[in-house]
């Protein structure tokens, strides 16, 4: 073993010494309003069955790992059958894709989650349908179908004006929103892409077909929740008192059905815009953070976050109390966390520990647990989990070649879980902190008088009979802070810190959390 090696793994273990001098306190689940949600693209998960795709089966295997990394939730993205990859077009909103299992094999992933207290949320794509959904083909049969007002139809003539109009979505800034379905007359909407034409919510039979999907998948087949996606689009951008509208009567009707029912909506727009949403949608996922903490990284500013995330949080508080801040680091739309931050590994592990120190519901995408990479296309983002070295990985999904999360590029768990240095085990660790003090789970952020250098991210968490002191020092060059005597035991500690006489010196990309005695 080389001195390096030696030198780091008894640092490693000198912290997790000083970590456990103390018992640690009981792990406790706080979701939904802080737990700990795992995001799983299933194709891409685990193959049970050598075909190459993800599926169930492969998903249920691996629940015992998904415990051992400390989340308390899964949120699957769309498992219902679609002719595309990413499955975000349904075609039948009461099964699941045949690659993916069968529906006896989803209930019985259900089961073995909930006995080890896992909960399970899926993907609800109810803005839009695929082409090839039932609905749509009688739709576009002609203008006396009886589902023609399932979806928004429009005469060539009186639409003339916005038919080369093109907008800006998450992906492309080419779409085109009205589309012809080769009658050359009537043309139907569909916002994101003329394979996903938009549901007509103005039209009662339709919002009743919802709501009785939502039952369905609640109450016969047995989820905890939904993740609502593209929740801002069910009524054109010119129409939000609608959009509200609908949200407010979708979860009545849900909490009828299920009434601790969990529902996180993906509304992708400034504080402002998400805000309203929160009545209809207790759980909204903020992108806000998601930007600025990797600006604040790659700028080495730790303040922007800060004050971004007090802003948002004192926007919400001013529409609802009772909400639930989906903050994440990464998600199936974004580049890799690890791409973001110019696989600067000090920097990445210090993303995942600012996540899961500040207020929130923290999401965390498969994957990012091992330090996986990928760039647009959205394939290359969902490349398949890496469980082992290549020649022992049975369960490796093969459905794409990777690109970039690669034997050459990603140390696999299996070797992850054998180095304490991993980020793997960081991830572990920091979960588990994070559910053993309430303070750091449902703490209030506490924004602090004392002026700090401008690389330094330093707060407060305060739970009614606990209190912590989080520092992070997200900038290159260390740096010096004043630590009050009653917050000197320390918790956790990322890089390298040096604690004499109140004073805390940080070097460049290093955390700590101190408890209040």
């Amino acid at each position: 073993m080389n001195k390096t090696l030696i030198a780091s793994t008894l640092a490693t273990l000198s912290i997790l010494a000083s970590c456990q001098s103390e018992p640690t306190p009981e792990v406790k689940n706080h979701w939904p309003k802080a737990g700990v949600t795992y995001e799983i693209f299933v194709q891409s998960f685990n193959d049970s069955n050598g075909d190459g795709i993800g599926d169930f089966n492969g998903v249920t295997e691996k629940l015992d790992y998904i415990q051992e990394l400390g989340a308390n939730a899964i949120w699957f993205m769309p498992i219902m059958p679609s002719p595309t990859y990413h499955k975000y077009d349904v075609t039948d909103y009461k099964a699941v894709h045949p690659d993916y299992g069968t529906m006896e094999d989803f209930k019985k992933l259900l089961e073995e989650a909930h006995k080890r207290d896992i909960k399970i949320v899926i993907d609800m794509i109810i803005n839009h349908t695929s082409t090839e959904h039932p609905w749509f083909q009688a739709s576009k049969s002609g203008r006396d179908s009886e589902f023609r007002d399932y979806y928004v139809w429009a005469q060539k003539d009186t639409i003339a004006a916005f038919l080369d109009k093109k907008v800006i979505t998450l992906d492309s800034d080419n779409i085109r929103q009205w589309h012809d379905p080769g009658q050359g007359e009537d043309f139907y909407y569909g916002f994101f892409w003329g394979g996903m034409p938009d549901l007509n919510f103005d039209s009662p039979k339709v919002r009743e077909e919802i709501y009785e999907i939502g039952r369905f998948w609640l109450e016969e087949v047995g989820v905890d929740g939904f993740r609502l996606d593209a929740a801002k689009h069910i009524f054109p951008d010119d129409r939000p008192l609608d959009n509200h509208a609908f949200w407010k009567e979708f979860r009545a009707k849900m909490e009828a059905i299920k009434p601790d029912v969990y529902l996180v909506g993906e509304v992708y727009d400034k504080k402002e815009i998400v805000a309203p949403y929160l009545p209809g949608l207790p759980a909204l996922f903020n992108f806000d953070f998601h930007y600025t903490l990797i600006e604040s990284l790659n700028s080495g500013d730790g303040q922007l976050l800060l004050q971004k995330q007090k802003e948002v949080l004192d926007f919400y508080q001013g529409i609802t109390p009772n909400f639930i801040d989906a903050t994440f680091s990464s998600n199936h739309d974004q580049p890799r966390l690890l791409n973001d931050l110019k696989e600067d590994p000090a920097k990445y592990k210090q993303a995942s520990a600012i996540l899961l120190t500040m207020p929130g519901a923290p999401y965390l995408y498969y994957g990012e647990e091992i330090g996986m990479l990928g760039l647009k296309p959205d394939e290359h983002i969902r490349e398949p989990f890496i469980w082992d070295v290549k020649e022992n990985d049975k369960g490796r999904a093969t459905w794409i070649e990777a690109k970039y999360s690669t034997d050459a590029t990603v140390t696999p768990l299996e070797a992850q879980r054998k180095d304490p240095n991993s980020y793997f085990n960081h991830y572990k660790a920091l979960i588990k902190l994070r559910n053993s003090y309430p303070a750091l789970a449902t703490g209030s952020l506490e924004i602090l008088e004392n002026k700090f250098p401008k690389s330094v991210m330093a707060f407060g968490r305060k739970s009614a009979d606990q209190e912590a002191f989080v520092v992070h020092n997200v900038g290159s060059e260390s740096v010096e802070v004043d630590v009050p005597a009653e917050f000197e035991k320390e918790l956790f500690k990322l890089g390298t810190i040096k604690l004499e006489s109140g004073k805390l010196n940080l070097e460049g990309n290093s955390s700590v959390v101190f408890l209040k005695k």
